[in-house]
């Protein structure tokens, strides 16, 4: 299930990685009803193919309350109140460029190749980390040095917080944005005021790439 619900050109890039990812999976199944997000949205991030993604946007772990992830880093399922992070996130997006709408739904940045990616693909419900140990960060650190081979220079990667930043050496020739992250721990030191997403629009007009526009 998993590994059919990404893009051919990810099922390519990470044929060496389908066992594990399957393992993942058989060790996840019997708790499919408990875990977010649900099982046929956990590698949604994976269904971009690879040439289009444009910038990679990484986050830890899915939302843990029930109804609220929805397989993309940050994103929420519409409907639901914004996450502490993803207010914070919608906050800098008004000052940084302030002619963009900001209502919180990411999908529109998917679209256009801003790969949303969580460093662990699934929780238990209710249970925020409870996934560190399965090994989903050797899968994604895999999908991380992939996306960076495959686009060197021209992919911008935009690392909020430590935990983003252990991927910076994963990242290769990339074009590197980070801050501090927008969790309310930690956005008064140095989040709030970044302006990742006119950096993320520099950077890839620098390579002759078209730049996101950021509404959503």
């Amino acid at each position: 299930m998993f590994f059919e619900q990404m893009h051919k050109s990810w099922q390519v890039a990470l044929a060496d990685q389908r066992s594990l990812l399957e393992r993942i999976e058989v060790d996840l199944r019997p708790v499919f009803s408990q875990i977010a997000p649900p099982p046929e949205l956990v590698c949604r991030a994976f269904e971009m193919p690879i040439d289009e993604v444009r910038v990679l946007l990484l986050g830890q772990d899915p939302y843990p309350t029930a109804g609220d992830a929805v397989g993309l880093a940050f994103a929420i399922a519409p409907g639901r109140v914004l996450s502490r992070s993803l207010r914070n996130i919608m906050a800098e997006l008004a000052t940084d460029i302030p002619t963009a709408t900001h209502s919180g739904n990411l999908s529109s940045w998917a679209e256009q190749g801003v790969m949303l990616l969580n460093r662990h693909l699934t929780t238990g419900l209710g249970a925020a980390g409870s996934h560190i140990g399965l090994g989903w960060q050797e899968f994604t650190d895999a999908a991380v040095r992939a996306l960076a081979q495959h686009h060197g220079r021209d992919l911008v990667a935009v690392l909020w917080g430590n935990q983003a930043r252990t991927a910076q050496r994963l990242l290769g020739a990339a074009q590197i944005v980070a801050s501090a992250h927008p969790s309310p721990l930690s956005a008064h030191r140095g989040f709030f005021g970044s302006k990742p997403f006119s950096q993320v629009n520099q950077a890839l007009e620098k390579v002759g790439r078209e730049p996101i526009d950021w509404s959503c």
